[in-house]
């Protein structure tokens, strides 16, 4: 059973979307100093040196890890090489707002991964649930216009963010649907570390061809990349991947699906203030109906 959500957790519970805001602001204030796959690998290469000293066992020859390294493999690929890459790619051209927002259409693709690779049912009060966030997807895309619903006219990050998201799906039920060896269950430093392993191969991989097929433009060194990647290896990474955790362990999950929708407004707010992106009506009118698609879809 569920605990009460004390001050405490609902803190933690906080803190995660507001980091994962942030972290898309700052690929945003980024893009113009680094490629977006280049960053990724950037951001992940700084943050396992970090949690090196806490999961070092983890690399050890005789490690549970090296079992299971198929799934570690997959996860990487899914979690740490494919949908940060693909976000940082959407903020090329897309804002964090938009960003945010699209991806708060994970809930629909958790239903249809789960039907359509995993065999889990999907009831009725699930669907209408996914229809509403949609429904607050499309009004994202549209920029509030039903002309340029239509004619489908979509920027390339809008596009990049919807594939990270089913990114993200296949990700989230994996995790539900295998567990951990021994000598990681309950540990989120050497489970975080296990992904990371196989993550920079992926990420390190996905760089080195962006850069050989010729479309990354040079890197812009300086203290403000600096900055951004110590904020994005630090918050995000790791600091949001351990309150999120403390969080639904205390809350449960359901509880914390609610919080995780504070992102989109936690981006509208910190845009409004570092970048000038006033939020419009239509994004408060797609936040509300997100919202209340996950509401609708988690109700017994």
């Amino acid at each position: 059973m569920n605990q009460r959500i004390t001050p405490g957790t609902a803190l933690l519970l906080t803190a995660a979307p507001l980091l994962w805001a942030g972290n898309a602001v700052a690929g945003r204030l980024l893009h113009t100093l680094i490629p977006p796959v280049t960053l990724n690998f950037a951001r992940w290469l700084l943050a396992f040196a970090l949690l090196l000293p806490l999961a070092w066992q983890v690399l050890r020859p005789s490690s549970p890890l090296w079992p299971h390294w198929r799934r570690y493999a997959l996860l990487g690929l899914l979690g740490i090489g494919s949908y940060n890459a693909l976000q940082y790619m959407a903020l090329q051209t897309s804002t964090p707002l938009n960003v945010t927002l699209v991806g708060s259409g994970t809930p629909v693709w958790m239903l249809l991964t789960g039907a359509l690779c995993f065999g889990v049912p999907v009831s009725r009060r699930q669907v209408a649930g996914a229809l509403l966030s949609v429904a607050g997807v499309l009004l994202v895309l549209s920029r509030g216009s039903w002309d340029q619903l239509l004619a489908l006219r979509l920027v390339p990050g809008d596009l990049y963010m919807m594939l990270a998201t089913i990114s993200w799906a296949l990700y989230s039920w994996l995790l539900v649907r295998t567990s951990e060896p021994a000598g990681v269950r309950g540990d989120w430093a050497a489970f975080l570390m296990a992904q990371m392993v196989f993550g920079l191969l992926w990420s390190g991989a996905f760089a080195a061809g962006e850069w050989s097929l010729g479309g990354a433009a040079p890197i812009v060194w300086g203290w403000p990349l600096a900055a951004g990647l110590a904020f994005i290896a630090v918050g995000p990474a790791i600091l949001a991947y351990r309150c999120w955790g403390m969080g639904v362990q205390r809350a449960g999950p359901v509880a914390g699906g609610f919080f995780i929708n504070l992102t989109p407004l936690f981006a509208a707010m910190l845009s409004a203030a570092l970048l000038g992106e006033v939020p419009h009506l239509y994004h408060a009118l797609a936040f509300a109906l997100i919202v209340g698609g996950i509401v609708v879809s988690s109700r017994r």
